[in-house]
């Protein structure tokens, strides 16, 4: 039961400070509420999904050749695919999360897993062409390559600060996930 508890002790908290809120503040209630039942509804039509998606990937991806196109010795082919699978993918940024996992359970290197889940934020295509119809195309391919380049930076610089033993435990969990 201890283990249980301390592994959903954030949602604990946040639940009864979320009541806490609904209680002390009666005049937020139905707004507070509204968007709770909206961030639901959009969490039950994105992680679905997603699920199926990591299932056929996995299922479908040998490791051997995630290794090979994503894994440690795939220099500039590894962090292209890692850019490219993240700007194509869809959802929000916590759909992400479970798709790193399935890729580090495949073997594809820390920075590239790091690269793909920046690109998850920030160079998705449909941001892009929107961002680009409404503040222009020399703004959004600024934008881009300052990105571009912030996120092996970002990647590389993690790399250099987070203790060896951290990425592995890292691996570790994600080998326990599904």
């Amino acid at each position: 039961m201890k283990p249980l508890l301390r592994r959903y002790a954030a949602v604990l908290v946040a639940t009864v400070v979320f009541l806490a809120f609904l209680v002390l503040l009666p005049g937020y209630q139905g707004k507070a509420l509204e968007i709770l039942s909206f961030q639901t509804r959009t969490l039950l039509l994105v992680i679905p999904p997603i699920f199926v998606l990591l299932g056929l990937l996995d299922v479908w991806v040998p490791r051997e050749k995630m290794i090979r196109f994503m894994g440690p010795g795939s220099g500039t082919k590894g962090i292209t695919l890692a850019f490219l699978l993240g700007s194509f993918a869809a959802g929000p940024l916590y759909g992400a999360f479970p798709v790193a996992a399935v890729l580090m359970k495949k073997g594809a290197s820390f920075p590239n897993i790091l690269i793909f889940i920046g690109a998850w934020s920030t160079t998705k295509i449909p941001m892009l062409l929107f961002e680009s119809s409404a503040l222009g195309v020399r703004f959004t391919l600024a934008r881009l390559a300052i990105d571009i380049v912030g996120i092996v930076v970002i990647a590389m610089a993690m790399m250099a600060l987070l203790p060896k033993a951290e990425v592995e435990e890292l691996y570790r969990q994600a080998e326990k996930i599904g």
